[in-house]
């Protein structure tokens, strides 16, 4: 293995022999489609996180019919398309040019950090070496991700489950800065959270007050909200006071918890295999 090796026996130049292009190639893909659709930002990012908190970072939600069951989960469907797209187009502009040798697991990690990159947040190294991953159940998606509902304790005990400390959750909570989500994922707490306070008192009341101009009571359920309605496609900084007031600390957290979720559960060495299409395991 070449390079610098780190948990996982990951890599940073991993594919400097077998594909070394490969970080230009996935990023020039990863622009061509976020210009196409801003959506892909969140979406990719998005998908970087369901992927690894179920199976480990393998690739396993991206597999299509007629085994797409991982995929076809509630949590899973509602991620932007557009983040299945970026993996599959990168993923086909690889192969082009190195066959069979990069992971869908490896191209959904660098288009993630792109992806944050793009919108204004800071770039890193991403450690590769993942293999794709040979098993997608919905049977083990349920419980494995956090519900909007989770209270810090909840999420603490989820993510430290995957090695991920408190600063994690806050770092990686702040990704909500892009992107949208379905109102019936929290319209609970804008209009039925408690007899004696319809409005959940721990929500900001002006952010409460945006999202229901968005989350009517009458609206249809699979209507969406920007989850940050000033810049829903910029990568700025959440409202908690150190990150707000220190935009670098924010960046700096955020880049080790992105690095730090990238190595739960890895498949790596004669582990999985590298997939020719990410949404089918090979024959």
């Amino acid at each position: 293995m070449e390079g610098r090796e780190s948990e996982g026996q990951l890599a940073e130049n991993f594919y400097s022999s077998s594909c070394p292009n490969v970080e230009s190639i996935v990023k020039q893909a990863v622009d061509i489609k976020r210009r196409q659709a801003p959506p892909t930002i969140a979406g990719t990012l998005r998908l970087f996180f369901h992927d690894c908190f179920v199976e480990g970072c393998d690739a396993s939600i991206m597999i299509a019919s007629p085994n797409r069951d991982a995929e076809d989960f509630a949590d899973n469907l509602s991620i932007p398309g557009d983040g299945f797209d970026t993996v599959i187009k990168a993923k086909q502009a690889v192969e082009a040019q190195c066959p069979s040798v990069v992971s869908c697991a490896d191209i959904l990690a660098m288009a993630a950090r792109d992806c944050v990159f793009f919108a204004g947040g800071p770039s890193f190294p991403v450690e590769l070496g993942r293999r794709d991953g040979l098993i997608s159940k919905a049977s083990r998606v349920a419980g494995n991700l956090p519900e909007p509902f989770f209270d810090l304790l909840q999420l603490n005990t989820m993510f430290a489950k995957h090695n991920l400390s408190l600063t994690d959750v806050i770092a990686l909570s702040g990704a909500h800065t892009l992107g949208v989500s379905r109102c019936n994922r929290f319209s609970d707490r804008l209009y039925n959270f408690s007899s004696s306070s319809p409005v959940d008192p721990s929500l900001n009341p002006d952010y409460a007050k945006r999202l229901m101009a968005t989350c009517s009571k009458e609206a249809d359920p699979g209507a969406i909200s920007d989850l940050d309605p000033d810049t829903p496609f910029t990568f700025d900084n959440p409202t908690v006071l150190d990150f707000a007031k220190n935009p670098r600390n924010f960046d700096g957290a955020f880049v080790a918890a992105m690095r730090n979720l990238g190595r739960v559960g890895v498949k790596t060495g004669i582990q999985g295999e590298v997939r020719r299409d990410c949404t089918t395991f090979n024959s």
